[in-house]
């Protein structure tokens, strides 16, 4: 058993939802900046974003499933203890990033700033997941709960913004990226599932050709382990493109965004 190969299926998988997510981004931002009229509030238009962002959290799952098993056979190799400080780490990287992006957006669309964004639930996630990572029906249990109650909390409406994180929203609340832990913990205990049946110690469990030198699967995978800078990147780097051709002046770009 190799513990530093990589599942490229779970490469290209990941390098297609944030290929997916990156062609979504340039229709909102044509939209957004009313380049190009889209209503994408209904419809395909709708579903499309929550399928993206269904993808990338049950990976997320899956992802930390194999991460548990690799580290927790290094760890007994090794003779070290608990493993927590690794995944508090993990988490609280990427719940800082949240917070960053969390105040360049209250800089620059302050009516729409994102205040716990997909970065600052999967940071709490890892976290919250740490317990269950080595469980399997658990998680399926715990999956199914969390989506219902997720369904439950979104019925309701507060008179404070102090619970968003849960998924309880004031009556007027708007964001330009919103994914509370009910119900999208759900998907990632659910990941966990899948991957704890797919990937039991660290070995693929089902039968599949090896692809990983195709080009095309190479390039995807590429994109799958490089997921989080271009989701970091991707959005000043397509606005400077619709700057470049021509159809976005900054100038009312600016105003807009502080309108």
């Amino acid at each position: 058993m190799d513990i530093h190969q990589r599942f490229w299926e779970i490469d290209v998988l990941r390098g297609l939802a944030i290929l997916m997510m990156v062609t979504y981004h340039l229709m909102f931002d044509l939209d957004y900046f009313g380049i190009y009229s889209l209503n994408l509030s209904s419809g395909t238009f709708w579903i499309f974003p929550r399928i993206i962002a269904f993808i990338f959290i049950f990976l997320v799952g899956i992802s930390l499933t194999l991460s548990y098993s690799r580290a927790d056979i290094i760890r007994k190799d090794q003779g070290k203890n608990s493993l927590f400080p690794k995944y508090m780490k993990r988490g609280v990287k990427l719940l800082i990033l949240g917070l960053f992006i969390t105040l360049i957006t209250w800089i620059f669309i302050p009516q729409d700033f994102i205040v716990f964004g997909i970065l600052h639930f999967i940071g709490i996630a890892i976290i919250l997941e740490y317990p269950f990572l080595d469980k399997k029906y658990l998680n399926l249990v715990l999956g199914i709960v969390f989506i219902i109650i997720g369904f439950i909390v979104a019925q309701f409406t507060v008179n404070y913004p102090w619970l968003l994180w849960l998924g309880l929203k004031p009556s007027v609340f708007v964001t330009v990226d919103y994914f509370p832990l009910f119900p999208w913990l759900g998907v990632v205990s659910l990941g966990l599932f899948i991957g704890k049946v797919l990937y039991t110690k660290y070995k693929r469990r089902y039968p599949l050709p090896d692809l990983s030198k195709n080009l095309v699967i190479k390039i995807f995978s590429f994109l799958g382990r490089h997921s989080l800078i271009i989701y970091l990147i991707h959005q000043p780097i397509l606005i400077m493109v619709l700057y470049m051709l021509g159809v976005l002046d900054l100038g009312n770009l600016f105003h807009l965004l502080n309108y």
